[in-house]
């Protein structure tokens, strides 16, 4: 599961984008992947791990809602059970 917000662009700088990004481990537990960073330039990747998929879905969501808070807007989503 991948979900890609992007802010609009200022006229100024390279828009900002965030993409969070749902992955099983080898283990049964999740990992939550998120990258942040301006397109084009530098970014950053943060790893979280949850012991299950419903845990992790729900940190996904909340992660999305609150970038969308912040005047990202949802570009881009990935994956048959893709939170819309």
């Amino acid at each position: 599961m991948r979900l890609l917000l992007q802010q609009r662009p200022d006229g100024h700088e390279a828009p900002r984008f965030v993409q969070l990004q749902l992955q099983p481990d080898l283990l049964g537990g999740w990992t939550l992947l998120r990258e942040t960073g301006q397109i084009g330039g530098r970014s950053s990747l943060r790893k979280e791990l949850y012991a299950d998929q419903n845990s992790a879905i729900t940190a996904l969501e909340a992660a999305r809602d609150q970038q969308i808070k912040r005047g990202f807007q949802l570009v881009f989503a990935q994956g048959a059970d893709a939170p819309r």
